[in-house]
């Protein structure tokens, strides 16, 4: 197959998904009747290691060129016949292919075992009663990280299965580093890189290769990539783009680059790579959108285009063709809940706003194009492209890879699912604000919602009003109940370190962070140390914010991370360890009744926090109010209805029984007949199946068109109050 591009996604992502980049470009090129190709190069260059006959290879390199020097290596050696016999049947396994594996791998005398097996003692705890695929699953990730360890100490010390040499593209202010390895011999991972890039080169002959780089750890591998493309077939031309280049490389003079590449792009690809298709006949093209160059032997900026960038509603639907999507594998590193839905099964990645529709967080990249120009897809078209990506990939599952899901087009998009009758499940990350109400998440469970994942920061309400975070821990609190209480699990990113952070905020944020899991309404987390980017409010302005920084030079690569000095003079590193070992075991139910000091080796002050200020704060009791205007929807079918008279001192009553069956229980209510066939008319009316959505001032204006009297009094009574339990939903 020719195609006038190729995408290429290079070593490595996640092993179980393809990271979506290129799927985002090749739909939108499909809209400009543009062929292209795409591959996710990391994948196939794993599956072509772990197999028998890479594994051979593998194995025979390490006893010519590098022999053992650790005990366990050693080992690994000594068994390398074990692993060469069971690796296919372990892909396959992971692969989804193999079920029946788990079975044997569970056993003790299937997989050989090395050094990272040492820490199965503890599986039980782990993994409880979840069966044996996910801890098959989990043992056959040891399985491989074992080999990893093997690879990292004999052949190659920068290999890493979801990021390779990403020491490399770290603060790489300087090109100097990467230069120099880049004129060195190609390793065991290069050879099999180039192997399969010039066969994607023979088959497709494109005229423009884009290579995405999300992370450091894709850097060093694009442009080994594009250096084999320039050397062999001078005449294509290479783009980069991508999250890295959009942070890292904005201020890019290193002539060095180019020596590599053509083009590199930043924020939305879709018009830039657009304008580099339509330049590629043009002797000397002048129209450019975002885009460095080299012209006179020095690094250009170009951004001439009077062409405005394509909106959401025009890109197209993200497209996964030509991806091994049955190849991909699904592994469990560690018991964290929200880690294992990263890396175990296959996600569609889709987006549900350009940009942050808050895009305030002082420690975020609001300067940036991808954060701070927000903009929203409506819910009916991305359940449009819900329903080709399924029918596509056969995957039902999605991603919403947004940088905070706003909660009304969340709500829009739950009613649109529902109303079509997909059955989904889909997760994404949200700010954890009081819109997200009791009843907002059960109307987002009932459409699939399985995860939610936020930011609760540093716990601390003068620190998260510093970040200018827009919620209050009591906040974040109710909110986790309500997301709890309706089946959907939470994960909350923490972070330490924030400039200004006493000793003793960073234990009282533990203590609060002790008492969300150990109340049941918080499942996972994760905690992150402070780092200062380029484009924040805090790196643009550090002087606001108690920081100093190192250096003022702007380096001729990379520019993004930023070294600084906390003007406090607290060394925020030594907490890493106490908060990351409490937090593993808050995740899995033990150690609250712990005192704090015992997760760390050094004195830390008492928390000042109240052993049952979360409690307290929950046990509040609201006041539930309806305005006019709150829209109401009724999720659950119709109840079955039994008339009867009722007789009570000689006076008879028309009644009914009203039987509402859920999925999981069945609940009845009496009223009165009239109440009754009222009460059926009116949650036909407001299904979530109908287009019209009605407010309570018109369900009001129809109870009293059937002459029915005191509304307030019947809505509100006894057994309407209970409806919202089955189905019945204000916003």
């Amino acid at each position: 197959m020719k195609a006038t591009t190729l995408l290429i996604t290079p070593p490595f992502t996640q092993l179980n998904t393809p990271y979506p980049a290129t799927a985002y470009l090749k739909g939108f090129l499909n809209t400009k009747n543009i062929s292209s190709y795409q591959c996710d190069v990391g994948i196939e260059v794993i599956l072509s290691v772990f197999s028998k006959n890479g594994l051979t290879k593998l194995f025979q390199l390490i006893e010519t060129n590098q022999p053992p020097k650790s005990e366990n290596a050693t080992r690994i050696i000594a068994l390398q016949q074990e692993y060469i016999n069971t690796i296919d049947a372990v892909i396959l396994f992971l692969q989804g292919k193999n079920a029946t594996l788990s079975n044997l791998i569970c056993q003790d005398n299937f997989l050989p075992t090395a050094s990272r097996f040492n820490q199965t003692d503890d599986l039980d705890w782990a993994f409880g009663n979840m069966g044996n695929q996910d801890k098959a699953k989990h043992l056959a990730t040891l399985y491989l990280e074992d080999l990893s360890d093997l690879i990292i100490e004999c052949v190659d010390e920068h290999f890493g299965f979801s990021r390779y040499a990403e020491r490399l593209g770290r603060s790489a202010n300087s090109f100097d580093e990467l230069y120099t390895y880049l004129q060195k011999e190609y390793t065991f991972f290069d050879k099999l890189l180039i192997e399969i890039l010039s066969e994607k080169i023979k088959t497709i002959q494109p005229k423009l290769v884009a290579i995405s780089i999300p992370f450091p750890g894709n850097l060093y591998s694009a442009f080994r990539c594009a250096q084999w493309i320039k050397k062999n077939h001078p005449t294509i031309k290479i783009a980069f783009g991508g999250g890295f280049p959009n942070t890292e490389l904005r201020s890019i003079s290193d002539t060095r680059v180019f020596e590599f590449i053509d083009f590199i792009t930043l924020d939305d690809g879709e018009l830039p790579i657009e304008l580099l298709i339509n330049n590629i006949e043009v002797e000397n093209p002048t129209e450019f959108k975002r885009t460095f160059l080299l012209e006179n032997n020095r690094v250009i900026y170009k951004n001439n285009s009077l062409k405005n960038d394509y909106k959401q509603n025009e890109v197209g639907t993200p497209d996964y063709a030509d991806l091994l999507l049955d190849k991909y594998i699904s592994v469990i590193e560690i018991a964290n809940p929200m880690h294992k839905m990263w890396s175990d099964g296959r996600w569609n990645k889709l987006t549900m706003a350009h940009g942050c529709y808050w895009a305030k967080c002082t420690f975020c990249d609001i300067s940036l194009d991808y954060i701070k120009v927000y903009e929203p897809i409506a819910a009916k078209l991305m359940c449009d492209r819900m329903e080709t990506i399924i029918t596509q990939t056969g995957e039902s599952g999605f991603h919403f890879v947004d940088e905070a899901a706003p909660p009304a087009l969340m709500r829009a998009l739950a009613i649109e699912i529902i109303k079509r009758k997909l059955v989904v499940s889909w997760w994404t990350n949200i700010r954890f604000e009081k819109s997200f109400t009791k009843d907002l998440c059960v109307l987002l469970k009932a459409s699939g919602c399985i995860a939610v994942s936020g930011g609760l920061e540093v716990a601390s309400d003068r620190l998260l009003a510093l970040i200018d975070k827009g919620v209050t821990v009591e906040q974040v609190a109710k909110v986790n109940r309500n997301f709890t209480e309706a089946g959907i699990m939470v994960h909350s990113y923490l972070m330490y370190g924030y400039p200004t952070q006493t000793i003793q905020e960073t234990i009282d944020s533990l203590e609060m962070v002790r008492q969300l899991f150990e109340l049941g309404i918080l499942q996972s987390g994760f905690w992150h140390q402070f780092a200062m980017t380029a484009h924040s409010p805090i790196g643009l302005h550090p002087e606001k914010f108690g920081v100093k920084k190192q250096t003022e030079t702007i380096g001729t690569f990379a520019n993004n991370d930023i070294f600084f000095f906390d003007e406090t003079g607290i060394d925020h590193d030594q907490f890493s360890f106490g908060l990351k070992k409490s937090l593993l075991n808050y995740m899995h139910g033990i150690g609250f009744e712990l005192p704090l000091q015992s997760w760390f080796d050094f004195k830390i002050p008492k928390t000042k926090i109240a052993p049952h200020y979360i409690t307290t704060i929950l046990n509040k009791e609201e006041i539930n109010t309806y305005q006019p205007t709150t829209k109401i929807i009724w999720l659950g079918s119709l109840p079955i209805v039994d008339f009867y008279t009722k007789t009570k001192k000689a006076n008879s009553y028309e009644m009914a029984k009203l039987t509402f069956h859920t999925k999981a229980a069945t609940h009845e209510i009496s009223i009165s007949k009239t109440h009754a066939i009222w009460l059926l008319e009116i949650l036909a009316l407001i299904s979530v199946n109908n287009n019209k959505i009605y407010t309570l001032q018109e369900i009001k204006q129809h109870y009293e068109q059937h002459n029915l009297e005191d509304f307030e009094l019947f809505w509100f009574n006894k057994p309407m109050n209970t409806l919202p339990e089955f189905g019945l939903i204000k916003f």
